[in-house]
Protein backbone atom coordinates (compact mmCIF):
# COMPACT_ATOMS: atom_id res chain seq x y z
CA UNK A 1 0.00 0.00 0.00
CA UNK A 2 1.46 3.53 -1.09
CA UNK A 3 1.85 5.58 2.03
CA UNK A 4 2.80 9.64 2.34
CA UNK A 5 5.98 10.27 1.86
CA UNK A 6 8.37 12.19 4.71
CA UNK A 7 7.81 12.17 8.42
CA UNK A 8 8.28 14.72 10.74
CA UNK A 9 10.17 12.47 13.15
CA UNK A 10 12.65 11.49 11.12
CA UNK A 11 14.64 13.33 8.08
CA UNK A 12 13.15 15.15 5.35
CA UNK A 13 11.89 12.88 2.57
CA UNK A 14 12.25 9.12 4.73
CA UNK A 15 9.71 6.74 3.49
CA UNK A 16 7.18 5.21 5.88
CA UNK A 17 8.36 1.82 7.15
CA UNK A 18 5.96 -1.20 7.31
CA UNK A 19 3.68 -0.97 10.26
CA UNK A 20 3.75 2.56 10.38
CA UNK A 21 0.55 4.23 10.64
CA UNK A 22 0.96 7.94 8.11
CA UNK A 23 -0.58 11.03 9.21
CA UNK A 24 -0.85 14.00 7.08
CA UNK A 25 -1.77 17.14 8.90
CA UNK A 26 -2.89 19.81 6.86
CA UNK A 27 -3.03 22.79 8.41
CA UNK A 28 -5.56 25.67 7.28
CA UNK A 29 -4.51 29.26 8.20
CA UNK A 30 -4.69 30.76 11.60
CA UNK A 31 -5.16 27.13 12.70
CA UNK A 32 -5.52 26.30 16.84
CA UNK A 33 -1.53 25.55 18.12
CA UNK A 34 -3.67 23.96 21.14
CA UNK A 35 -5.25 21.85 18.87
CA UNK A 36 -2.19 21.25 16.26
CA UNK A 37 0.16 20.32 19.55
CA UNK A 38 -2.19 17.84 20.83
CA UNK A 39 -2.45 15.79 17.76
CA UNK A 40 0.87 15.78 17.09
CA UNK A 41 2.24 15.01 20.49
CA UNK A 42 0.07 11.76 21.64
CA UNK A 43 1.68 10.69 18.35
CA UNK A 44 5.37 11.17 19.24
CA UNK A 45 4.70 9.89 23.12
CA UNK A 46 3.18 6.42 21.25
CA UNK A 47 6.15 5.76 19.46
CA UNK A 48 8.15 6.84 22.37
CA UNK A 49 6.39 4.52 24.94
CA UNK A 50 6.18 1.74 22.76
CA UNK A 51 9.94 1.52 22.07
CA UNK A 52 9.15 1.73 17.99
CA UNK A 53 8.31 3.80 15.29
CA UNK A 54 4.73 2.99 15.42
CA UNK A 55 3.37 6.27 13.68
CA UNK A 56 4.71 9.21 11.53
CA UNK A 57 3.42 12.53 10.01
CA UNK A 58 4.10 15.32 8.13
CA UNK A 59 2.89 19.27 7.60
CA UNK A 60 0.54 19.68 4.67
CA UNK A 61 -0.66 23.03 3.06
CA UNK A 62 -2.25 23.56 -0.35
CA UNK A 63 0.49 24.68 -2.28
CA UNK A 64 3.27 23.53 0.19
CA UNK A 65 3.84 27.68 1.46
CA UNK A 66 4.46 28.20 4.88
CA UNK A 67 0.96 28.42 7.05
CA UNK A 68 0.58 30.82 10.10
CA UNK A 69 -0.99 30.26 13.45
CA UNK A 70 -3.65 32.13 15.54
CA UNK A 71 -1.08 32.87 17.90
CA UNK A 72 1.53 34.56 14.82
CA UNK A 73 3.77 31.55 14.76
CA UNK A 74 4.53 31.03 11.32
CA UNK A 75 5.38 27.30 10.29
CA UNK A 76 6.93 25.66 7.31
CA UNK A 77 5.32 22.61 6.49
CA UNK A 78 6.46 19.43 4.29
CA UNK A 79 4.45 19.40 1.41
CA UNK A 80 1.66 20.32 -0.73
CA UNK A 81 -1.32 18.29 -1.78
CA UNK A 82 0.48 17.30 -4.43
CA UNK A 83 2.79 15.42 -2.88
CA UNK A 84 0.42 13.12 -0.57
CA UNK A 85 -1.22 10.76 -3.07
CA UNK A 86 -1.94 8.16 -0.19
CA UNK A 87 -1.98 8.73 3.50
CA UNK A 88 -3.72 6.23 6.24
CA UNK A 89 -4.81 9.72 7.51
CA UNK A 90 -5.60 13.01 7.37
CA UNK A 91 -6.58 16.10 9.50
CA UNK A 92 -7.93 19.09 9.03
CA UNK A 93 -6.30 21.55 11.49
CA UNK A 94 -8.79 24.55 12.17
CA UNK A 95 -8.86 27.23 14.10
CA UNK A 96 -9.83 31.22 13.79
CA UNK A 97 -12.43 31.25 10.91
CA UNK A 98 -11.92 28.11 9.59
CA UNK A 99 -15.73 28.16 8.91
CA UNK A 100 -15.11 30.49 6.17
CA UNK A 101 -11.78 28.38 4.42
CA UNK A 102 -13.03 27.04 0.70
CA UNK A 103 -10.18 26.04 -1.85
CA UNK A 104 -11.98 23.40 -4.70
CA UNK A 105 -8.78 21.74 -5.12
CA UNK A 106 -8.35 20.73 -1.19
CA UNK A 107 -11.68 19.44 -0.97
CA UNK A 108 -11.30 17.63 -4.53
CA UNK A 109 -7.96 16.02 -2.74
CA UNK A 110 -9.85 14.82 0.30
CA UNK A 111 -13.07 13.04 -1.96
CA UNK A 112 -9.90 10.98 -3.99
CA UNK A 113 -8.49 10.42 -0.04
CA UNK A 114 -11.91 9.36 0.76
CA UNK A 115 -12.41 6.87 -2.14
CA UNK A 116 -8.80 5.51 -1.64
CA UNK A 117 -9.75 4.90 1.91
CA UNK A 118 -8.11 7.21 3.81
CA UNK A 119 -9.53 7.80 7.50
CA UNK A 120 -10.37 11.56 7.36
CA UNK A 121 -10.56 13.84 10.61
CA UNK A 122 -11.05 17.25 12.16
CA UNK A 123 -10.00 19.39 14.39
CA UNK A 124 -12.05 22.63 15.82
CA UNK A 125 -13.58 24.23 12.55
CA UNK A 126 -11.29 22.07 10.12
CA UNK A 127 -15.20 19.87 10.30
CA UNK A 128 -16.26 23.20 7.94
CA UNK A 129 -13.59 22.24 5.25
CA UNK A 130 -14.55 18.30 5.51
CA UNK A 131 -18.89 19.22 5.29
CA UNK A 132 -17.74 21.55 2.06
CA UNK A 133 -15.73 18.23 1.34
CA UNK A 134 -18.66 16.63 1.22
CA UNK A 135 -16.54 13.88 3.12
CA UNK A 136 -18.83 13.85 6.17
CA UNK A 137 -22.39 13.29 4.94
CA UNK A 138 -23.77 9.77 6.35
CA UNK A 139 -21.15 10.43 9.52
CA UNK A 140 -21.71 11.35 13.51
CA UNK A 141 -19.59 15.06 13.57
CA UNK A 142 -18.45 17.74 15.92
CA UNK A 143 -17.09 20.69 15.99
CA UNK A 144 -16.08 24.07 19.18
CA UNK A 145 -19.19 24.78 20.46
CA UNK A 146 -18.59 28.16 19.23
CA UNK A 147 -19.48 26.91 16.25
CA UNK A 148 -22.25 24.10 16.63
CA UNK A 149 -24.97 25.78 15.61
CA UNK A 150 -23.27 27.55 12.23
CA UNK A 151 -22.47 24.04 11.33
CA UNK A 152 -25.91 22.67 12.20
CA UNK A 153 -27.60 25.25 9.91
CA UNK A 154 -25.21 25.73 7.28
CA UNK A 155 -25.06 21.62 6.89
CA UNK A 156 -28.61 20.77 7.98
CA UNK A 157 -28.30 17.18 6.84
CA UNK A 158 -25.14 16.66 8.84
CA UNK A 159 -25.63 14.71 12.37
CA UNK A 160 -23.47 17.09 14.34
CA UNK A 161 -22.76 16.53 17.97
CA UNK A 162 -22.01 18.89 21.14
CA UNK A 163 -20.01 16.41 22.04
CA UNK A 164 -16.09 16.45 22.77
CA UNK A 165 -14.82 14.29 19.74
CA UNK A 166 -16.53 12.09 17.36
CA UNK A 167 -15.26 9.12 15.81
CA UNK A 168 -17.10 7.00 13.16
CA UNK A 169 -16.00 4.78 11.31
CA UNK A 170 -13.50 6.40 8.93
CA UNK A 171 -14.02 10.25 9.85
CA UNK A 172 -13.37 11.52 13.02
CA UNK A 173 -13.65 15.21 14.22
CA UNK A 174 -13.32 16.79 18.07
CA UNK A 175 -14.31 20.38 19.25
CA UNK A 176 -10.08 21.22 19.30
CA UNK A 177 -8.12 22.57 22.06
CA UNK A 178 -7.57 19.65 24.31
CA UNK A 179 -10.46 17.53 23.49
CA UNK A 180 -7.92 17.10 20.52
CA UNK A 181 -5.90 14.77 22.58
CA UNK A 182 -8.66 13.08 24.34
CA UNK A 183 -9.80 11.99 20.26
CA UNK A 184 -6.02 10.77 19.86
CA UNK A 185 -5.70 8.95 22.83
CA UNK A 186 -9.18 7.28 21.71
CA UNK A 187 -7.68 6.58 18.18
CA UNK A 188 -4.42 4.94 19.45
CA UNK A 189 -6.20 2.71 21.89
CA UNK A 190 -8.44 1.11 18.90
CA UNK A 191 -5.41 0.23 17.63
CA UNK A 192 -2.72 -0.27 19.71
CA UNK A 193 -4.46 -1.19 22.65
CA UNK A 194 -5.54 1.20 26.11
CA UNK A 195 -2.30 0.16 27.99
CA UNK A 196 -0.36 1.96 25.39
CA UNK A 197 -2.73 4.89 25.75
CA UNK A 198 -2.79 4.91 29.66
CA UNK A 199 1.23 5.06 29.29
CA UNK A 200 1.13 8.03 26.79
CA UNK A 201 -1.83 10.34 29.04
CA UNK A 202 0.51 9.53 32.00
CA UNK A 203 3.35 11.18 30.00
CA UNK A 204 1.31 14.05 28.98
CA UNK A 205 -0.01 14.94 32.61
CA UNK A 206 -3.38 14.23 30.94
CA UNK A 207 -5.18 12.93 34.39
CA UNK A 208 -8.05 10.93 32.62
CA UNK A 209 -9.07 10.10 28.95
CA UNK A 210 -12.11 11.11 28.36
CA UNK A 211 -14.76 9.47 26.06
CA UNK A 212 -16.02 10.92 23.01
CA UNK A 213 -19.74 11.14 24.39
CA UNK A 214 -18.61 14.05 27.14
CA UNK A 215 -20.25 16.91 26.72
CA UNK A 216 -18.03 19.94 25.76
CA UNK A 217 -18.63 21.88 29.13
CA UNK A 218 -19.19 25.50 27.56
CA UNK A 219 -22.40 24.16 25.97
CA UNK A 220 -23.88 23.71 29.14
CA UNK A 221 -21.81 26.33 31.07
CA UNK A 222 -21.74 26.19 35.05
CA UNK A 223 -20.38 29.33 37.27
CA UNK A 224 -17.11 28.66 38.77
CA UNK A 225 -17.20 26.03 41.87
CA UNK A 226 -20.84 24.84 40.77
CA UNK A 227 -21.75 21.45 40.15
CA UNK A 228 -25.09 21.78 40.43
CA UNK A 229 -26.94 18.96 38.31
CA UNK A 230 -30.39 20.12 38.22
CA UNK A 231 -28.48 23.66 36.72
CA UNK A 232 -26.62 21.50 33.93
CA UNK A 233 -29.74 20.03 33.24
CA UNK A 234 -31.77 23.37 33.25
CA UNK A 235 -29.24 24.90 30.54
CA UNK A 236 -29.19 21.52 28.77
CA UNK A 237 -33.06 21.81 28.19
CA UNK A 238 -32.51 25.35 27.37
CA UNK A 239 -29.80 24.72 24.62
CA UNK A 240 -31.80 22.88 22.78
CA UNK A 241 -34.88 24.27 22.85
CA UNK A 242 -33.13 27.55 21.56
CA UNK A 243 -35.10 27.38 18.17
CA UNK A 244 -38.70 26.02 20.06
CA UNK A 245 -38.46 28.12 22.91
CA UNK A 246 -40.92 27.26 25.88
CA UNK A 247 -42.39 29.56 29.04
CA UNK A 248 -41.25 29.18 32.29
CA UNK A 249 -44.35 26.74 33.28
CA UNK A 250 -43.35 24.16 30.95
CA UNK A 251 -39.51 24.54 30.96
CA UNK A 252 -40.28 24.04 34.96
CA UNK A 253 -42.31 21.24 34.32
CA UNK A 254 -40.12 19.45 32.05
CA UNK A 255 -37.29 19.54 34.76
CA UNK A 256 -39.74 17.99 37.17
CA UNK A 257 -39.48 21.27 39.39
CA UNK A 258 -41.52 24.11 40.25
CA UNK A 259 -41.49 27.57 38.25
CA UNK A 260 -40.58 29.13 41.53
CA UNK A 261 -38.07 26.47 42.52
CA UNK A 262 -36.13 27.16 38.82
CA UNK A 263 -36.06 31.00 39.50
CA UNK A 264 -34.62 30.78 42.95
CA UNK A 265 -31.47 28.52 41.52
CA UNK A 266 -31.28 30.69 38.61
CA UNK A 267 -31.11 33.88 41.19
CA UNK A 268 -28.95 32.00 43.32
CA UNK A 269 -26.05 30.66 41.33
CA UNK A 270 -26.73 32.42 37.86
CA UNK A 271 -27.44 36.20 39.49
CA UNK A 272 -30.19 36.65 37.01
CA UNK A 273 -33.95 35.00 36.15
CA UNK A 274 -34.12 31.76 34.35
CA UNK A 275 -36.02 33.92 31.76
CA UNK A 276 -32.85 36.52 31.25
CA UNK A 277 -30.23 33.68 30.98
CA UNK A 278 -32.78 32.34 28.49
CA UNK A 279 -33.34 35.08 26.46
CA UNK A 280 -29.24 35.40 26.66
CA UNK A 281 -28.66 31.87 25.20
CA UNK A 282 -30.69 32.67 22.31
CA UNK A 283 -28.97 35.80 21.55
CA UNK A 284 -25.41 34.36 21.82
CA UNK A 285 -26.40 31.99 19.22
CA UNK A 286 -28.20 34.49 16.74
CA UNK A 287 -24.60 36.24 17.28
CA UNK A 288 -22.79 33.47 16.19
CA UNK A 289 -24.90 32.64 13.73
CA UNK A 290 -24.62 36.21 12.05
CA UNK A 291 -20.66 36.62 12.14
CA UNK A 292 -20.61 32.87 11.05
CA UNK A 293 -22.81 32.59 8.14
CA UNK A 294 -24.42 34.11 5.41
CA UNK A 295 -27.92 33.84 6.51
CA UNK A 296 -30.44 36.28 6.10
CA UNK A 297 -31.50 38.34 9.54
CA UNK A 298 -34.71 37.24 9.52
CA UNK A 299 -33.96 33.73 9.41
CA UNK A 300 -31.27 33.80 11.91
CA UNK A 301 -34.00 35.13 14.35
CA UNK A 302 -36.70 32.41 13.32
CA UNK A 303 -33.51 29.97 14.05
CA UNK A 304 -33.20 31.43 17.64
CA UNK A 305 -37.01 31.36 18.43
CA UNK A 306 -38.13 34.86 17.45
CA UNK A 307 -41.17 35.11 15.77
CA UNK A 308 -41.25 38.68 15.15
CA UNK A 309 -37.77 41.04 13.59
CA UNK A 310 -38.96 43.90 15.41
CA UNK A 311 -38.34 41.98 18.39
CA UNK A 312 -35.65 39.88 17.99
CA UNK A 313 -33.78 43.36 16.36
CA UNK A 314 -34.90 45.55 19.85
CA UNK A 315 -33.40 42.29 22.08
CA UNK A 316 -30.08 42.47 20.24
CA UNK A 317 -29.63 45.67 20.27
CA UNK A 318 -30.42 46.05 24.06
CA UNK A 319 -27.60 42.75 23.78
CA UNK A 320 -24.74 44.38 22.14
CA UNK A 321 -25.24 48.34 21.65
CA UNK A 322 -26.64 47.55 17.62
CA UNK A 323 -28.58 46.03 15.44
CA UNK A 324 -28.37 42.62 13.71
CA UNK A 325 -27.22 44.04 10.75
CA UNK A 326 -24.65 46.68 11.81
CA UNK A 327 -22.73 44.07 14.35
CA UNK A 328 -22.52 41.68 11.15
CA UNK A 329 -20.92 43.77 9.31
CA UNK A 330 -18.48 44.96 12.00
CA UNK A 331 -17.76 41.25 12.40
CA UNK A 332 -16.89 40.62 9.13
CA UNK A 333 -14.63 43.94 8.62
CA UNK A 334 -12.83 42.53 11.86
CA UNK A 335 -12.47 39.40 9.94
CA UNK A 336 -10.87 41.62 6.46
CA UNK A 337 -8.96 43.29 8.60
CA UNK A 338 -7.15 40.24 10.65
CA UNK A 339 -6.62 38.93 6.93
CA UNK A 340 -4.86 42.36 5.45
CA UNK A 341 -2.43 42.03 8.84
CA UNK A 342 -1.77 38.27 8.52
CA UNK A 343 -0.30 39.17 4.89
CA UNK A 344 0.67 42.24 6.06
CA UNK A 345 3.34 40.39 8.11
Amino acid sequence: MERAIGTASRPHGHTATLGETSFAIFLLPHFSMVAFASIIEPLRLANRVSGKSIYNWVLVSSDGAPIQASNGVEFQVHHSIEDIHFTDNIVMCGGIDGQRFEDPAVFAWLRRSAVRGAHLGATCTGSFALARAGVLNGHRCTVHWEHLASLTETFPNLEVTGELFSIDRKRFTCAGGAASADMMLNLIAEVHGQAIAAEVSEQMLHDKIRPGTTRQSSVVQLPVGSDREDLRAAIALMHELIETPVDLETLARRLGTSRRSLERLFRKFMACSPAKYYLGLRLVRARQLLHQTSMPVVEVALCCGFSSATHFSRCYRDRYGMPPKADRFQGLVGVQNEARKALSV
